[in-house]
């Protein structure tokens, strides 16, 4: 990221109308390097640039929370050269944008099964997200360690508790209850689900919050995703109608 923010705005994105929450899987990098004749090493050390470039426009032009897939629950299946370049690449990141998401009023929060990262990787984390609590311009979201199953799992065992322990009726569980449990609670359900590399599936990713979130899927492959593809989805965004089950 830069040290700075930079304001300029294209001219056809209406930013009343900016999605409150944008999440995206970021897929394509081990086909980015295939087609390149590179190992899966080198499109994922692409993807990391991209994250950067795509973190930096949504503060630029003002989306207040980015959630990433960055790292999935069936990723740690993944082989375990690839697995330790992933999490050397997440190390990095935090260290080198940390003092630039300080600068540029950017609250690192992370969401998934934390303890499983490497301790490294997570004192990194820690230090990371302390250093940036206070900054209130945007909220950068890394799903880590992540699933949507084990989201509801881990939500239904904390319910589950309350209701042995008497602290909780079954009788009044709302959905309202149901997303105080979640990883995300207190934060808005997304509006806006991008995939990148063209491939039609959510990947257990936030089943519970993207009840009613507009999806866009690009045939572009993660490293390969900028800016001015980013503002383009944005405004398909915003002409769209969302009725919610309602009629439009």
């Amino acid at each position: 990221m830069n040290s700075s923010v930079s304001p300029p705005v294209p001219e056809d994105l209406d930013v009343s109308k900016l999605p409150g929450h944008v999440a995206i899987i970021m897929d394509g990098n081990g086909r980015w390097a295939k087609k390149r004749l590179m190992n899966r090493i080198k499109g994922h050390q692409a993807g990391a640039e991209t994250v950067r470039r795509i973190v930096r426009t949504s503060r630029e032009i003002g989306i207040p929370l980015l959630t990433l897939y960055a790292f999935s629950t069936e990723n740690w299946q993944r082989p375990e050269i690839e697995v330790a370049t992933l999490m050397s690449l997440l190390k990095k990141f935090l260290d080198t944008e940390r003092n630039e998401m300080i600068e540029n009023n950017i609250r690192l929060n992370a969401i998934g099964q934390i303890e499983k990262l490497p301790e490294d990787v997570r004192i990194s984390l820690k230090r990371t997200m302390d250093l940036t609590e206070k900054n209130e311009g945007m909220i950068l979201n890394l799903a880590l360690s992540y699933g949507g199953r084990a989201e509801i799992v881990d939500m239904v065992k904390a319910i589950a508790g309350k209701a042995r322990d008497c602290k909780i009726d079954p009788d009044s569980i709302t959905p309202e209850i149901v997303a105080d449990h979640l990883y995300t609670r207190g934060m808005p359900d997304p509006d806006l689900l991008i995939r990148t590399s063209g491939e039609m599936r959510i990947s257990n990713f936030l089943l519970w919050q993207i009840a009613y979130t507009e999806i866009f899927i690009t045939d572009t492959l993660w490293p390969d995703f900028g800016k001015d593809e980013f503002v383009k989805i944005l405004i398909d965004f915003q002409r769209r109608e969302r009725r919610f089950g309602n009629v439009g």
